[in-house]
């Protein structure tokens, strides 16, 4: 079992599937924002990031992946990366169900070193405050939706974090 994992943390295709998903999910954003009229809040955009982050470090790990250590420092990155997403998602949840009152207005809240809502506003830019997320297929939320993808990726990317860390403490040293 923990061979099949090893092979799966180490494998072309996690990463291949971990960029396509991501893309999915930003398209997905991006059709509700631009064609069916949904305007992103800020938690939205914090997820976005989220989700871009874990695209670049999965094109990292395919460009790098020749490299001893690169698979453990890309999956700490990944779930990183989901752990932030989840958080930004939970708290979205929160706010949309009432459980959480926050002053989610529609400014900016990235930092001046890194304005992706200037570099890429068709993207990044915040449009409104937080509130109520798009109902979806299957009349979830998209804040819903969100929370649960991250919850079972955060899980699938920990195990495969463990796993590349105990083959990378368990490999005799050359």
């Amino acid at each position: 079992m923990l061979n099949k994992l090893l092979s799966l943390a180490h494998s072309k295709l996690y990463w291949v599937a971990m960029i396509a998903l991501g893309l999915i999910l930003e398209s997905v954003a991006l059709f509700y924002q631009y064609v069916l009229d949904y305007p992103p809040c800020v938690l939205c955009i914090h997820v976005r990031i989220w989700v871009m982050g874990f695209i670049l470090v999965a094109i990292a790990a395919l460009v790098l992946r020749r490299y001893r250590y690169t698979y453990t420092i890309c999956h700490v990155l990944t779930t990183a990366a989901l752990v932030g997403g989840l958080e930004r998602s939970w708290f979205l949840l929160g706010i949309e169900r009432g459980t959480v009152i926050s002053d989610c207005g529609p400014y900016a809240t990235l930092p001046s070193w890194l304005p992706l809502d200037n570099w890429f506003p068709w993207m990044f830019a915040i449009w409104e405050g937080c509130g109520k997320t798009p109902v979806m297929p299957l009349n979830v939320t998209m804040a819903e939706v969100l929370v649960v993808m991250f919850a079972i990726l955060l899980l699938i990317s920990g195990v495969l974090l463990a796993t590349s860390i105990r083959a990378q403490l368990t490999k005799p040293h050359s």
